[in-house]
């Protein structure tokens, strides 16, 4: 749903009836939104965004994970009316930012719930499913846009927009029935709660020996040993002790998606129209980076099960954007008299670049993200990383729509230059300061970087958390309830034979 929403806007850049009604006539005859605008317009759902991450990291800790993502969607719903009765530029503008709320919530908390109502050994398969979800939303988004390109009236944008209704309501009906977090009802103390929820996420056929008593009380010893190594729950905590490292990996995680070059992948259509391509091709060309968004999903899971490690496909990925965004760059310099070669030339690597980011980058950051911070702070660490994202977002949104607006600073290509440099340096961070968390437990991570290992140490590093002693109050609290149940269970059985 918010990849099809958001998707919406950067390619509206690049579309004639859009640019008509909201933009401004150009001396050559055609409609461009101003760049400002552009820049106003993107930058309006970042900032929205931001206020909603910041709510999530409250909200959602202290009712759940489930109310808080139904509430969203109910908002979403409401919002979207803005969208489409607008009758100028600023009402999309106000619509930006209050749809920016829940999308915002959106980012976070999905990817949160994710890791924790699934086994280790699926865990990076399922928080990186989150990006075929944008993908999806995507492919959706612009073959819609596409299919609107014929149409002359106000429709040919008010539909897509319209269409933004379609997703709320099966998606509420869907996280109604959805069980709560298991992780989350421990932190709250209420471990039957806790264990009727996991039982919702298992199998009934007891192939394997899955134990559910167990399963609790390692989470409980968990949180238990979490308790011991972080003082707090607050944002401030996220900044002491090790929870600093742990802080500063995953913002940077999140802000190396925008500074790779991605702010091309959000206005692709427009950047390859500036190109030379006409608005069809285009779109035809955007179709497919979105499709490659999703296919490179899949190619992210077959690198995984073959053994490749999170920190190594996002070093390597790093190192072929850089590639192509040099190669990019330089296709600048072919003469005018080749433009038409060029362009294509230009849409062709812009395809090739989204394959090696999805394949690395841009999936393998939402395992990383869900994986590297501590069950306690997780909400709170990753809205601090997201919200870097979209701080780097609005700066890129700034300086993107003036690199490629004819009538502002017009690059070009040559912006394909200015993106290589920064994530050269990219490069450098995430080779001295990522680590690998591949097959790890949460509590071996908290007591890896709590020993303060190397991150590129992290992998060959043993731990064992049972050698760790650990706040026994909330142990024993644990075992005091499975007490209560068993022996409540065992006078039930006791009065039934009675009864006979």
């Amino acid at each position: 749903m918010e990849g099809y929403d958001v998707c919406l806007l950067g390619n509206f850049y690049g579309f004639p009836q859009f640019n008509k009604k909201y933009g401004e006539q150009l001396p050559d005859g055609t409609y461009q939104i101003p760049a400002k605008w552009q820049a106003g317009l993107s930058n309006g759902a970042n900032v929205g965004e931001i206020i909603g991450l910041f709510i999530n990291g409250y909200v959602s800790e202290r009712f759940g994970y489930r109310y808080t993502v139904m509430t969203c969607l109910t908002l979403i719903i409401a919002f979207t009316a803005i969208f489409f009765t607008a009758q100028s530029v600023v009402s999309l503008e106000i619509a930006e930012v209050l749809c920016g709320i829940p999308w915002g919530v959106f980012q976070t908390l999905t990817i949160t719930y994710a890791s924790e109502v699934c086994p280790v050994a699926l865990r990076g398969y399922l928080t990186t499913y989150v990006n075929f979800c944008w993908g999806l939303g995507q492919v959706v988004g612009i073959g819609v846009i596409k299919s609107m390109l014929d149409r002359t009236d106000e429709w040919s944008y008010r539909i897509p927009y319209a269409l933004q209704w379609m997703w709320p309501v099966p998606l509420l009906i869907g996280v109604c029935l959805a069980p709560e977090s298991p992780w989350w009802l421990v932190r709250k103390g209420r471990i039957d709660d806790a264990k009727r929820s996991l039982l919702r996420l298992t199998s009934l056929n007891r192939e394997t020996d899955f134990n559910a008593d167990e399963t609790i009380a390692m989470m409980v010893h968990t949180t238990a040993l979490e308790e011991k190594i972080t003082s707090g729950t607050s944002y401030l905590d996220c900044f002491k002790g090790t929870d600093r490292r742990r802080t500063e990996i995953i913002c940077m995680v999140w802000a190396i998606q925008n500074l790779s070059g991605n702010s091309f992948s959000g206005y692709s259509t427009y950047f390859l129209e500036q190109a030379g391509l006409a608005p069809s091709k285009a779109y035809d060309f955007a179709l497919g980076q979105y499709g490659i968004n999703m296919g490179g999903v899949f190619g992210a899971w077959f690198l995984m099960s073959l053994g490749f490690g999170r920190r190594s496909l996002y070093l390597y990925g790093l190192c072929g954007l850089c590639t192509m965004l040099f190669i990019l760059g330089f296709l600048g310099l072919v003469p005018s008299s080749h433009k038409q070669e060029a362009s294509l030339a230009t849409g062709s690597i812009m395809l090739v670049w989204a394959l090696c980011y999805q394949l690395t980058v841009g999936t393998v950051c939402y395992s990383l993200v869900a994986e590297l911070s501590t069950r306690r702070l997780q909400i709170k660490t990753v809205v601090l990383g997201r919200n870097l994202y979209n701080i780097v977002g609005i700066v890129c949104s700034l300086l993107t729509p003036y690199m490629l607006n004819p009538g502002a600073w017009n690059w070009g290509n040559f912006a394909g230059f200015f993106w290589a440099a920064i994530c050269f340096l990219c490069i450098v961070y995430t080779y001295f300061r990522v680590p690998e968390p591949r097959g790890r437990t949460f509590a071996e991570l908290d007591l890896l970087f709590e020993r303060g290992v190397s991150a590129r140490k992290f992998a060959q590093t043993s731990v064992d958390v049972f050698d760790e002693t650990v706040d026994d109050s909330i142990v024993n609290q644990y075992r005091n309830s499975i007490s209560v149940a068993h022996m409540d269970k065992a006078d039930l059985s006791h009065s039934e034979r009675a009864i006979h």
